[in-house]
C-alpha cells in the first residue's frame, strides 16, 4: 500500500504543499495542463529550487499579475471578468470549479476543501454559508494553490494521506479583518479536533489554506513513521525561520495491511459520561450547545434508571484528548455531576467529502461517503434544505425529494 506522510514540523500552507507534491514526483507539466483547465486568469505560476536552512527543495509560487497583462501562455488563462473579484462567496468558486474540465475527483476534492474554510468562516462570523465572502481565500493565488494541491493528490493516486502534528505558530497575523492571533481563527476552527503545536516559532506557520487541505486529504494523524521511505520531497515556504520553513513529505510503503483499510479514517478519542439525576431537563440543550462550540466531535444523551428506581439521564462526550479538560470543565460548572468516567476509543470512519449542486432553488451541499472508492451514502445538508424550504414556503420533505432526485441525475 502506497502512502503519503506530510511531516508539518514547520506547519502547512497551499504554496508548501505544491512545492512537497512538485518535489516529490508531481510533474510541473501535468500541474500546468491541469490548471488550464479551471480558465482563469490573473496569475502567475513560478516553480524554482529553493533552500531554507541548508535544506534545498520546490518553491511553487502563485503571483497575482495586472488584468491589462495579456500575455496568455499556459500560467495566463481566459480572462472571465465576472467570476475574477476578490470577495468571492461559495457558489461563486463552486462555478468556477465545476464548469471546469478537470475530473470529477479533482471537483469535489477542490470544493471539500473550499466548504471546510466557508463553515469556518461562517461560524467566525456569525453568517449563513451563502452570505460568506471569501478574502484572501476567495483570490485568484488561493484558488489555484487549492484546486492545485486537489490536482497533485489526485495525480499521485496513493492509498492513504498521513500527517503528523500540525504546527500553527505564534504571535499575531494581518486578515482581511484585522489583527488576530496565531493560529488565524478560521484555522483554528478548521483544525478542530486535531492535534497541532505551537511550533516555537513566533510567526504565521499554518494558513487557512494549509488547514483546509489537511481536513480533506488526511486518512490518518501520527508522529509515527511506520514504512518504507522511497522518496522525500520538501515544498519551501516563503519565510526565512529560525526552523526551516518547509514541509517534508514521505513517499512509503507499508506491507502486510489489506489495501481495504485505506478507505476509511481511523483517530483516537475519548469518550466522558456522567450519570444526572438531578437536573432540571430545560438546560441539557443548552449544555450540548456548549460543548459542541468547544470542540465536541458528538454530544448525546441516554435515559437510565439508577438506583431506587430514580429516573436519570446519562450524558455522554466524545471529543479529541487534547480537548478533554475543556470538556471536564464545561460538565463540571454547567451540570450537577460531581464525577465523570473516561475511556479511550478509536474511531473508523468511511471518507466523507462535501459537493456543492445547483437547483432551482440555488446551490444546494451534499455530504457524501465514499468506501472501496465508491460513494455509497449520501444527504443533503438540512440548514440548505431548510433555508429553502423558508424562502420558497415549501414543504421541507418536499425540498428534500427535489434535491435529491437532481443529485442522483448529476451522478
Amino acid at each position: 500500500m502506497k502512502v503519503l506522510y506530510f511531516d508539518c514540523f514547520s506547519g502547512i500552507s497551499g504554496d508548501m504543499f505544491l512545492g512537497a507534491m512538485l518535489d516529490i514526483g508531481v510533474k510541473e507539466e501535468y500541474l500546468r495542463q491541469q490548471l488550464d483547465l479551471l480558465k482563469v486568469s490573473g496569475y502567475q505560476l513560478k516553480v524554482y529550487s529553493d533552500e531554507r536552512k541548508g535544506i534545498t527543495g520546490t518553491r511553487a509560487k502563485v503571483q497575482l499579475v495586472h488584468e491589462h497583462n495579456h500575455n496568455h501562455s499556459h500560467h495566463h488563462l481566459q480572462h472571465d471578468h465576472h467570476l475574477d473579484h476578490h470577495h468571492r462567496n461559495l457558489q461563486d468558486i463552486t462555478k468556477i470549479i465545476n464548469h471546469s474540465q478537470l475530473n470529477d475527483h479533482v471537483k469535489k476534492i477542490s470544493l471539500e476543501m473550499f466548504h471546510h474554510i466557508a463553515v469556518a468562516e461562517a461560524k467566525i462570523h456569525g453568517k449563513s454559508l451563502n452570505d460568506v465572502h471569501f478574502h484572501e481565500v476567495g483570490a485568484i493565488d488561493s484558488i489555484v494553490d487549492i484546486v492545485g494541491a486537489a490536482i497533485c493528490i489526485d495525480c499521485l493516486k496513493v492509498d492513504k494521506v498521513i500527517f503528523s502534528t500540525i504546527a500553527v505558530g505564534g504571535g499575531f497575523v494581518h486578515c482581511a479583518h484585522g489583527i488576530f492571533p496565531v493560529p488565524a481563527p478560521a484555522t483554528v476552527e478548521i483544525l478542530k479536533g486535531i492535534k497541532i503545536t505551537s511550533g516555537g516559532v513566533e510567526k504565521e506557520l499554518t494558513t487557512p489554506t494549509g488547514a483546509a487541505i489537511v481536513k480533506a486529504l488526511a486518512n490518518e494523524f501520527s508522529d509515527n513513521k511506520d514504512f518504507i521511505i522511497e522518496k522525500i520531497g520538501y515544498g519551501i515556504g516563503g519565510r526565512d525561520n529560525p526552523i526551516p520553513n518547509v514541509l517534508r513529505v514521505f513517499l512509503g510503503k507499508v506491507e502486510d495491511i489489506p489495501l481495504r483499510l485505506s478507505y476509511t479514517e481511523k483517530e483516537q478519542a475519548k469518550v466522558l459520561e456522567c450519570n444526572i439525576d438531578d437536573s432540571n431537563p430545560e438546560v441539557y440543550p443548552y449544555i450540548m450547545e456548549r460543548l459542541f462550540e468547544a470542540g465536541a466531535m458528538d454530544v448525546w444523551m441516554t435515559p437510565i434508571v439508577m438506583k431506587k428506581g430514580r429516573t436519570a439521564t446519562t450524558l455522554s462526550v466524545l471529543c479529541s484528548q487534547e480537548l478533554m479538560e475543556d470538556m471536564l470543565n464545561i460538565l463540571f460548572l454547567e451540570t450537577s455531576t460531581i464525577g465523570v468516567r473516561s475511556y479511550d476509543v478509536e474511531k473508523t470512519m468511511l471518507k466523507r467529502s462535501f459537493v456543492m449542486i445547483d437547483t432551482p432553488y440555488g446551490s444546494v451541499t451534499f455530504k457524501t461517503v465514499s468506501y472501496n472508492g465508491k460513494e455509497i451514502k449520501y444527504k443533503a445538508e438540512y440548514e440548505d434544505c431548510r433555508r429553502i424550504a423558508k424562502e420558497h414556503k415549501l414543504p421541507l420533505n418536499q425540498v428534500y425529494d427535489t434535491v435529491n432526485k437532481i443529485y442522483q441525475n448529476k451522478k
